[in-house]
């Protein structure tokens, strides 16, 4: 049996690790990029990898974890502290410390609200999150813990997420999002990051799949899925190739220019700027969520998560979301956006200075995450399709919903690899 997936990003990387250990298929992977891991592709900076788009983990992503020891590189995985903070009203307020709420611009009775809503989403149970699909995170947050904890503490973290989608997404995002980062102490969240990048594991991943017999082609571009008689013949990709079963792990939005029909499931763009520097920009803090008229959501210090000793420089992710092909941080030059992202830090930190920066990058898709709008249970795909052999496996599959997450896309592809073995047992 020959398998062809679509995507070299970590669901087609599990997927096809998971196939040819188990034997269930033979595998070749079409990345149309220059490397594979998707989302989680890294840059090589003088003696140093970073990722393209800013990665941490959480303690419950059980299979990512598995899969990094069974790689051998368990013992690099560590876990650290993440700070995190607001930018509201032409200040940065840190939120960690039971004494920094008490200092943001929260009152005490709304400080009361949020630690009961927060409460109330921890306890909640898995059905009755997903009842909460059908009602917007603005609407539930409003009923449960008013208008000033909304718009001074979630709206912030919705637009940045979501731009001018926020008041359209579920609440069963919302609880997803809390419910994930529920390990939090008094000083800080707990996530986890694997020493010398998440590049290292994509690395040991491609390495495995050819070691066991699989076929990685990069610079691959698919342009269209056979199709005869309602199942899959093969796919174009430059030239044509035959095989039993395609798993696509393109955005629905990539899927649709390969075959007639795809999942209606909306998707945003992501701009991504990465920033070396000679010095820090936070302080001690990790994440700043924004509130601001700026054209990016949130500032990522990645080296006051990651120790600076490890780059021996100061890496500072600046990233926002848009919801079309008209957007100009998707229509604009490369410099046009690094520009305006440097007047926004410009704005918002006085003792910041271009000279700062020594060197950039620029991570831009116009398709990189579902948008979890209401409703949003009803779109997603099963793993088989329609088409007999075509499978479906990615950011958009149940796995990665409410929130999605590396995990996610890690078990997606799993989950696709055990479809296609019961499928041909069948």
């Amino acid at each position: 049996m020959k398998t062809i997936i679509i995507g070299g990003g970590l669901s087609g990387l599990a997927s096809a690790y998971r196939m040819l250990k188990e034997d269930i298929s033979d595998v070749t992977i079409l990345e149309k990029g220059s490397e594979v891991g998707g989302m989680a592709a890294s840059y090589h900076i003088g003696n140093y990898h970073i990722e393209k788009y800013y990665h941490h983990i959480f303690e419950s992503d059980s299979e990512l974890i598995g899969l990094i020891g069974s790689m051998g590189l368990g013992a690099d995985l560590q876990w650290l502290k993440g700070t995190t903070g607001y930018h509201i009203n032409g200040k940065i307020y840190p939120m960690n410390t039971p004494i920094e709420l008490l200092k943001s611009p929260l009152s005490v009775p709304d400080l009361i609200r949020l630690a009961r809503i927060v409460l109330v989403i921890r306890r909640a149970k898995e059905e009755e999150i997903y009842k909460l699909d059908c009602v917007t995170a603005k609407e539930w947050i409003l009923k449960n813990a008013g208008r000033s904890v909304y718009e001074r503490f979630f709206e912030p973290l919705l637009r940045s997420k979501f731009g001018s989608s926020h008041d359209r997404v579920s609440a069963a995002w919302l609880f997803g999002r809390i419910r994930i980062r529920s390990n939090r102490s008094t000083s800080g969240e707990r996530l986890g990051y694997l020493r010398g990048g998440f590049h290292r594991l994509i690395k040991r991943l491609a390495e495995s799949i050819v070691a066991m017999g699989g076929e990685i082609r990069t610079n691959c571009e698919v342009s269209e899925i056979g199709i005869v008689d309602g199942s899959v013949s093969g796919v174009t990709a430059g030239g044509r190739m035959d095989c039993d079963s395609v798993i696509s792990t393109a955005s629905p939005y990539a899927l649709l220019k390969m075959i007639a029909d795809a999942p209606d499931i909306p998707y945003q763009g992501t701009a991504c700027a990465l920033f070396g520097m000679n010095r820090s920009l936070m302080k001690d803090m990790y994440w700043l969520n924004i509130k601001s008229s700026v054209p990016f959501g949130a500032v990522i210090e990645h080296t006051n998560f990651i120790p600076v000793s490890d780059y021996g420089e100061h890496l500072i992710y600046v990233t926002a979301y848009f919801q079309d092909d008209s957007d100009p941080r998707w229509r604009s030059s490369e410099q046009e956006l690094i520009d305006s992202y440097l007047g926004g830090l410009l704005e918002l930190f006085p003792d910041f200075h271009r000279d700062d920066v020594s060197w950039w990058r620029l991570a831009r898709d116009i398709d990189t995450a579902p948008v979890y709008m209401t409703d949003y249970i009803e779109k997603i795909p099963p793993y088989s399709t329609d088409i007999d052999g075509l499978y479906l496996a990615g950011m958009f599959s149940r796995t990665n919903y409410p929130e999605r997450s590396m995990n996610g896309s890690i078990l997606a592809g799993f989950g696709c690899a055990e479809e296609i073995r019961a499928h041909t047992r069948a």
